[in-house]
């Protein structure tokens, strides 16, 4: 029996916390294991619309930090992610059948459309559970282990995202803080 890939562990822990991403979000899905460190946690995770580039994104919540996932055809991956400590405000605002997500980051605000009323409810409480704890629950978890680094240094390599030569000596200044 083959050992399960990341992408697999990721499904599961998704169908666990009983979220079922649609079709759309096929793409980020794919990235977030070359997102992730290898022991980070989803905690919660919502699709939508960014306003105003009307790109569809994921929106995800891990026991680390805060990850925006907007992969498109055209321009490629684009990631943006921020520890608890520097979201200031969320909410969410409900409409016929959807809801908005509003994160205010370092005085900037992300627009999220077209969530699900019940999933941008929880998803909110789980954001602020994480806000509401000490900063240094986050510092003591937060700094990925060498090991970690590699790990994700080889998903780069496997999907193409860095070359051999790229991989090598970046491999070889990680293995040097050993």
């Amino acid at each position: 029996m083959s050992e399960k890939s990341r992408l697999d562990e990721i499904r599961e822990e998704l169908e666990k916390l009983d979220i079922n991403p649609t079709f759309f979000a096929r793409k980020e899905i794919r990235e977030l294991p070359n997102v992730l460190s290898a022991d980070e946690k989803i905690v919660y995770l919502v699709e939508g619309r960014n306003k105003p580039s009307n790109h569809h994104i994921l929106l995800v919540a891990t026991d680390r930090r805060l990850i925006f996932i907007d992969k498109e055809f055209l321009y490629g991956l684009k990631v943006e992610d921020f520890s608890y400590d520097k979201v200031t405000s969320i909410q969410y605002e409900t409409e016929f059948m959807l809801a908005s997500i509003d994160v205010y980051i370092s005085g900037n605000i992300v627009e999220i459309d077209g969530v699900g009323k019940y999933e941008a409810e929880l998803f909110c409480e789980k954001v602020r559970d994480f806000m509401s704890r000490p900063k240094e629950y986050f510092q003591a978890k937060s700094e990925p282990t060498v090991l970690d680094q590699l790990e994700q240094l080889g998903r780069l390599k496997e999907n193409g995202v860095i070359t051999e030569e790229e991989f090598i000596e970046q491999k070889k200044k990680l293995l040097e803080k050993l």
